[in-house]
């Protein structure tokens, strides 16, 4: 056996290095073959994808690209690379789990089982949506104070929940200094939740007063959140969050140092906080432009040093679905690797079962385990900003920024985000682009599986205890499954009231090889409306649907099988299932040029991959009758 020395030699030593230009001849060629004429300049274009804000994700990044030149290093400005120098090589993150049960004594239960299997710090929801303010000190009995951080999350209630736990850091002998975690004041956040303007000015007054109270003698507690969960919660961009989180980071500036405190004891009291999305790539650049534009704020204020955001990453509640919840373990499993690679301070990893309810003890414990795993078994806590100088991720972080601060900017032509709430803005904007990413759910280009993509029809609901009424009044709050969700909720109803689920018969036409591409997609989008597909027999002709059809106990049938067989079959099969009273007649596939003949045929619609799903099931389930 030979043995090669060690003198730097390179596998790829022996070929020449290939240029941009020859990958994109290469890849022209590729597309002239599958009937793309394109230039060779033209190919990245061509398999470029259109994400929000006007960004686009190409296929190819090189060293000519160059955002990264401007990332800096970690712990220092502009923090695109984290805001401490050792990142999170020490410890991973800040394992935050969120508590929301309104009984004091099962939060308690929960808490301590966290606490003692991983969790490192607490956020607790009070008031209305959680647990009563004169529970605090039951929900937090036997809790640590001074090892365990307590973030709250009280809506109007802020001033009295923090007071309260001031109270109870005095009632338990806790020093000052030794205090530990966020009073969680969100003024701003609150407004925009429940469209309560009027108490702002109040509210605002009262949380001025509490970090001064966290500068002046807390100086291990900060007082402010600047919660971005609002605005993402109703439909935002990446870049819409972030815009939105710097205009209410700046309003708070300046409340704060109207009060007395300097821009950078100011800077100090606030934490931001965002979504994780499965989104990896975004979340991660989100992340570190949310650094990046925050440290250009304080170095426009005087006090670039105290520009490292302090950042709380949440996995996003709109990506949380009803139905097939277990899959939500998966996307918050990546929402959570995204934001540890993305630098966040502390994650809360939202159990699976988020979107029903009251989550149970299985589902807090996998919730928890994931950021274990993540930190203690995969290690993505040793290396600081790992996802640094990737060219990809330098430029998405950087066009990201790029539209965030336009978006910023905006908000602040218009008066600043009070003014942006009151007068519309934000809701118009985020609205818009909601309607616009719902055409891309519908049409399932934005796929949610288990949803609107590989159903489980059969699957019984996962049944929780109600979670309490989230504030409500202002800004909606959207989810990605909630037009397949209503589909889903009406053939529920059809089932409880007649004890079967809406059927749609699938008239296959000649052999398996020859339709079951095209069987499977339509059994795929039936499911997805909550309508079962009755594929029997597995193949039909003209002779043979009527009586088929009649039996399978549907209303509806659609036509399934290759291009070749729908010229000759598709007109003498589609006749016979009207002449058997089918109320719709569908066909899986594009007519071309033979659409007019089909439609004589008694062809109502045509079902195609990239066409509005929701559109079609809704068809589907008036014309069957389901209320």
């Amino acid at each position: 056996m030979t043995v090669l020395p060690d003198d730097g030699f390179s596998l790829a030593a022996e070929f020449p290095d290939a240029t941009h230009e020859q990958w994109q001849q290469l890849v022209a060629g590729v597309l002239r073959k599958a009937g793309k004429d394109t230039a060779d300049t033209a190919a990245e274009d061509a398999l470029s994808t259109a994400i929000e804000d006007g960004i686009s994700t190409r296929p190819l990044y090189t060293a000519g690209d160059g955002a990264y030149d401007s990332a800096g290093l970690p712990g220092f400005a502009p923090f695109t690379r984290g805001g401490r120098p050792e990142g999170g090589a020490v410890s991973g993150w800040d394992v935050r789990q969120r508590h929301d049960r309104p009984d004091p004594e099962r939060t308690n239960e929960a808490v301590l089982a966290d606490l003692e299997n991983g969790v490192t710090s607490l956020w607790l929801t009070v008031g209305p949506a959680g647990v009563p303010v004169s529970g605090m000190a039951t929900a937090l009995k036997d809790v640590y104070l001074d090892l365990a951080p307590v973030v709250l999350d009280a809506g109007a209630e802020f001033d009295a929940a923090a007071r309260e736990l001031l109270r109870i850091h005095e009632e338990r002998g806790l020093a000052p200094e030794a205090a530990l975690g966020n009073l969680g004041a969100d003024p701003l956040g609150h407004a925009a939740r429940t469209g309560a303007y009027d108490d702002l000015a109040a509210h605002t007054a009262a949380a001025v007063e509490l970090a001064r109270l966290c500068h002046t003698s807390r100086p291990g507690l900060r007082a402010l959140t600047v919660d971005a969960l609002p605005y993402h919660g109703a439909g935002a961009s990446a870049a819409q969050e972030l815009g939105c989180s710097l205009a209410t980071g700046v309003a708070l500036l300046r409340d704060l140092t109207a009060a007395g405190l300097s821009v950078e004891a100011a800077c100090g009291q606030l934490e931001f906080r965002y979504a994780a999305t499965a989104d990896q790539f975004l979340t991660v650049a989100k992340l570190r432009a949310a650094r990046r534009v925050w440290a250009r704020v304080a170095e426009a204020c005087g006090a670039g040093s105290a520009g490292a955001q302090r950042q709380h990453a949440v996995t996003s509640p709109v990506m949380m679905t009803r139905r097939d919840p277990w899959v939500n373990m998966l996307r918050t499993t990546v929402a959570s690797l995204a934001a540890g690679v993305g630098g966040a301070d502390a994650v809360t990893v939202l159990p699976f079962d988020h979107a029903l309810g009251l989550p149970d003890a299985f589902a807090r414990r996998i919730a928890r385990n994931t950021s274990t795993i993540l930190v203690e078994e995969s290690h993505v806590g040793r290396v600081i900003d790992p996802a640094g100088g990737s060219w990809y991720v330098e430029q998405l972080t950087d066009e990201v920024a790029q539209a965030a601060w336009a978006w910023f900017q905006e908000i602040e032509r218009a008066g600043g985000l009070p003014a942006a709430l009151r007068s519309g803005l934000v809701a118009e904007r985020i609205g818009a682009t909601w309607e616009s990413r719902s055409a891309s759910l519908a049409k399932r280009r934005e796929p949610i599986t288990g949803v609107s993509e590989f159903p489980l029809l059969a699957q019984a609901p996962v049944q929780r205890d109600p979670a309490p009424a989230a504030p409500s009044g202002g800004l909606p709050t959207v989810r990605r499954d909630e037009a397949f969700e209503a589909l889903r909720a009406r053939s529920d109803a059809h089932l409880a009231a007649t004890g079967a689920r809406p059927r749609v018969f699938v008239a296959a036409i000649g052999p398996a090889a020859a339709h079951t591409a095209r069987v499977s997609f339509a059994a795929n989008l039936f499911q997805a409306g909550g309508i079962e597909p009755v594929h029997d027999p597995v193949s039909v002709d003209a002779a043979t649907a009527a009586e088929a059809f009649t039996a399978s106990g549907a209303q509806i049938a659609c036509v399934c099988s290759s291009d070749s067989l729908y010229a000759e079959h598709a007109v003498p099969v589609a006749e016979a299932l009207k002449a058997a009273d089918a109320r719709l007649v569908l066909l899986a596939g594009r007519p071309g040029d033979q659409r007019e003949t089909y439609e004589r045929a008694g062809v109502d619609e045509f079902v195609v991959a990239g066409g509005d799903a929701v559109a079609v099931l809704t068809t589907v389930l008036d014309r069957i009758g389901v209320a």
